[in-house]
């Protein structure tokens, strides 16, 4: 299941958003045929791709 909260700039999370967030980090990640696990030259592709963005976001 994916929860997601919208936390404005400037706004805290709340101490339950945050107990969430601890929790989830103890879980494992599964993969399944929906969320395959990444070979490592989609790796690769994945992160040139975020790098590219956020340069355009910086200009």
């Amino acid at each position: 299941m994916i929860k997601t909260f919208a936390i404005k700039e400037g706004q805290k999370p709340t101490e339950e958003q945050l107990q969430e967030v601890r929790e989830a980090e103890k879980r494992p990640i599964v993969f399944d045929e929906d969320c395959p696990e990444l070979s490592p030259a989609m790796h690769k592709a994945f992160r040139c791709s975020v790098v590219q963005r956020n340069r355009r976001k910086e200009a």
